[in-house]
């Protein structure tokens, strides 16, 4: 990754292109629905794997009950790696790719 910085100090760094992937997330305690994003070299797995971040990223999410009804509706959450027990990506036309991720 290219870094840059002006005369100001400001940082500036390339613009990183993630795929939108519809998935359900499963923690110890709930269920989540909505979009991780991955970048186009590696697969899902990979993402979670590889990443040094501790928290994944997920657009609008819904956090679902135990009978699977929304409880809770947010544009973006966050959500610690160590408390995922599973992830599955959800196969639509609108948000897989020709890799299948």
């Amino acid at each position: 990754m290219v870094t840059r910085i002006d005369d100001n100090g400001k940082v500036f760094t390339d613009r990183v292109t993630k795929d939108r992937v519809a998935a359900i997330v499963q923690t110890a305690t709930h269920r989540v629905r909505g979009f991780v994003f991955c970048d186009r070299e590696l697969r899902l797995k990979d993402e979670l794997n590889a990443s040094q971040e501790q928290f994944i990223a997920m657009a609008e999410a819904e956090v679902l009950g135990a009978d699977d009804n929304v409880i809770q509706r947010t544009p973006f959450l966050t959500i610690n790696k160590r408390h995922i027990v599973w992830l599955m990506p959800i196969e639509t036309a609108n948000t897989t790719n020709s890799q299948g991720r």
